[in-house]
């Protein structure tokens, strides 16, 4: 069958970057021509198939938008939560497009976070391939020395291997606390709090501040403000200097 995976279909009407809707496809979240599916391999024709996401037909001819917005701690990285959480739509009002979360923060966590309905590009900063940095700033119980220091860096064991090199420099120190940057490329499941507590050094607090070239500037949690066109051109030519093929 000719056309154009399911998947990257859904990413590009916005609804969800591609891994997303692979995991709305397995769950029997979307519908083609009033069919469930559930298979990650079906094709689709975009201008001839109805094609349904919770009950809404979703149209891949809607303009791309990007947000940037401070997560505060306290809601959840999605659209949408089953558990009844505050969201990160849920104190956004300027926002009346259909847009999705690029990436994740954890719930206690704050800081930098794109929204957008550009499958493309929320495709690029996540996957690994494209090596996209994200700087945080930690706060750990204890005072790791510089060995810690190193051992971050150079890579922590963890369930799905030794992690990637990252940089990582103590920023301040507290009376039984201290303050780290550790600038990532990498972006597995709550991996800075698992290398910290690896460590010995819980995290306390987290606070993404870059993603790409884009920081947070004077925002405070809680604020929203549309990107420019040369921020948006800058995540591109961010992600292409790393995987220079151009994009999928």
């Amino acid at each position: 069958m000719e056309g154009v995976r399911l998947q990257k279909v859904l990413a590009q009407a916005g609804v969800a970057s591609r891994r997303a809707a692979e995991a709305m496809i397995s769950q029997g979240r979307v519908r083609v021509n009033g069919l469930t599916i559930t298979e990650l391999g079906r094709r689709v024709d975009p201008e001839s198939d109805h094609i349904e996401v919770d009950g809404d037909r979703i149209s891949v001819d809607q303009p791309r938008v990007y947000w940037l917005f401070y997560k505060p701690a306290g809601c959840v990285t999605t659209v949408r939560d089953p558990q009844g959480r505050r969201t990160v739509l849920d104190g956004t009002p300027e926002i009346t497009e259909r847009v999705f979360p690029v990436g994740r923060l954890d719930y206690d966590a704050e800081g930098l976070l794109v929204l957008t309905n550009d499958g493309d590009l929320a495709h690029q900063l996540q996957h690994p391939r494209y090596g996209v940095q994200k700087v945080y700033e930690v706060k750990v119980k204890g005072q790791p020395g510089p060995d810690v220091l190193r051992q971050l860096a150079r890579g922590v064991r963890l369930e799905e291997g030794v992690t990637a090199p990252a940089r990582v420099r103590l920023l301040r120190r507290l009376t039984d606390a201290a303050w780290l940057e550790i600038v990532l490329h990498q972006g597995w499941y709550r991996q800075i709090k698992r290398m910290c507590g690896t460590m010995g050094f819980p995290v306390l607090k987290i606070r993404r501040v870059a993603y790409g070239p884009l920081g947070l500037g004077g925002m405070k949690p809680g604020e929203v403000r549309r990107l420019t066109p040369r921020e948006v051109r800058d995540l591109y030519e961010d992600a292409q200097r790393k995987n220079p093929q151009g994009r999928p």
